[in-house]
């Protein structure tokens, strides 16, 4: 298996180390049981995502995470870029009552998924779609295993 992951930080404090993002992504794909991936996750401010929002989804502000599933490659198998903005993900833990760490492994999981083509509605059904299922099993697992480690 060759799971090629690559993590930036483009200047913003992200509070799971690179190691960690990167085995975050490789247990995903694993799990998925994907043979060969090329991805790379990026740590993006505000104003950086809500560029990429305007630009690639024709939608205003920004977001918490943006994914672009590249075509398959032969020989690198899987290719994406994932963009997740840390300052939104903070709002989001606070409104959900969970730990920045938790909804950053979630926005990682999440952008991971929708490269290998999960997709889900917009709007309230989305919590119920096949992907969130397998979202919030997959982060379940992630942050079990984190706390068992603690």
């Amino acid at each position: 298996m060759s799971h090629v992951v690559v993590v930036d930080t483009d200047g913003v404090r992200v509070p799971l180390s690179r190691q960690r993002v990167a085995a975050i992504a490789r247990i995903v794909l694993s799990a998925e049981r994907i043979a060969a991936a090329q991805l790379s996750i990026t740590f993006v401010n505000n104003r950086r995502i809500a560029a990429l929002n305007r630009r690639h989804l024709n939608h205003g502000g920004s977001t918490d995470v943006i994914s672009f599933g590249l075509a398959s490659v032969p020989r690198a198998g899987i290719v994406g870029d994932i963009y997740i903005a840390p300052d939104v993900a903070r709002r989001n833990a606070v409104a959900h009552g969970v730990s920045v760490r938790e909804e950053l492994t979630r926005l990682v999981v999440h952008g991971v998924l929708h490269v290998l083509g999960f997709d889900h509605p917009d709007g309230n059904s989305r919590n119920r779609s096949p992907m969130w299922r397998r979202q919030e099993q997959l982060v379940a697992r992630l942050t079990r295993r984190t706390r068992s480690a603690a």
